[in-house]
């Protein structure tokens, strides 16, 4: 009889063991794969200067656009609540679009090497930025269900883990994809 509770009790606490392990290997995949976001943004960020700096030299008359975006990407990198930065990357990439706007009015501007380049750079890291969002989003859509299911809900909330936010762009411009020509 006391062989048959002690291996119970192991039982329990291998179960235990298991589903605590689950929860940390999820919360890590979370924080990893933001990580991987805040690179990305990071490669985003510094590309916006360069490519204001070449299409200020062909319109002063959009003074407006380029502070908005300076000012964008920079509250942008203030932020770090998925939520929020969703919020701000929706708005910037608007921006962003109206400055490939104005390009099209500058043929000369177009086919720079120079603009084409930084184009071209930041169509691949707008994509690198997708990938690595819903790679973000898959990690916390696996940790939220693990800590609402049963029986690991048991053990997340009494060992503190907690619901990560999706890193979503505001509704109306998740489904636009990007209006700048290549």
């Amino acid at each position: 009889m006391e062989l048959v509770i002690f291996a119970l009790i192991a039982a329990l606490i291998g179960w235990l063991i298991v589903i605590y392990n689950h929860l940390v290997r999820d919360r890590n995949r979370v924080l990893a794969a933001w990580s991987d976001i805040n690179v990305q943004l990071k490669r985003r960020y510094e590309l916006i200067p360069k490519l204001v700096e070449v299409v200020k030299g062909y319109s002063r008359y959009e003074e407006s656009l380029f502070s908005d975006l300076t000012k964008l990407r920079n509250s942008s990198q203030q932020v770090f609540q998925p939520e929020k930065k969703g919020r701000i990357e929706g708005q910037l990439g608007v921006k962003i679009d109206g400055l490939f706007a104005i390009a099209e009015d500058y043929p000369d501007l177009k086919a720079g090497g120079q603009f084409l380049s930084l184009q071209q750079n930041l169509s691949l890291v707008e994509s690198d930025i997708q990938l690595a969002r819903r790679y973000y989003n898959g990690a916390v859509r696996n940790l939220n269900t693990r800590i609402d299911s049963f029986p690991d809900l048991l053990i997340a909330r009494k060992l503190g883990f907690e619901q990560a936010e999706l890193f979503e762009l505001e509704p109306s411009l998740e489904h636009e994809s990007p209006k700048w020509s290549e």
